[in-house]
């Protein structure tokens, strides 16, 4: 358990590093209206995740809260959709700059989240037994996809 917990601050690490090295670069933020409604979309999305998740604290490493499985707002559709929309933010300005350093960041970001989801999901397992059966019913990252 406590690789696990390690291996989520290493992997919240890479995404924060991903995170200010597009904006350390300025292209972290759309230039086009259609890429900027997909960030603000993003911005949404996690503000309505963070609703939902209550007043649970966050955690720089994975660290399931009691308090039950919070399988409502976001969560019925998504398992991640914080980690879900920073994602779509990043990637939006990755296809929107196509360069090295949009591209490199949004990499960075997108392997900290798996890493991230994979340990939040071994822990979450643990604690809350029906954390498989809303796993088999939803996506981790793309509504009714991925």
């Amino acid at each position: 358990m406590m690789s696990l917990r390690f291996a989520s601050v290493a992997a919240f690490a890479l995404m924060v590093l991903g995170i200010v090295w597009m904006g350390a670069t300025g292209q972290i933020v759309g230039r086009s209206v259609p890429i900027i409604a997909v960030q603000a979309g993003a911005v949404l999305l996690m503000i309505w995740a963070r609703i939902a998740f209550g007043r649970r604290s966050f955690h720089a490493a994975a660290n399931p809260t009691a308090g039950g499985l919070v399988t409502t707002g976001p969560y019925a559709f998504i398992r991640h959709p914080i980690y879900a929309a920073a994602l779509y933010f990043v990637w939006a300005a990755a296809a929107d700059y196509r360069t090295l350093p949009a591209v490199g960041g949004a990499v960075l970001v997108s392997v900290g989240a798996a890493a991230r989801m994979y340990s939040e999901e071994r822990l979450l397992l643990g604690m809350y037994p029906d954390y498989a059966a809303y796993s088999a019913r939803t996506a981790r990252v793309v509504p009714f996809l991925v």
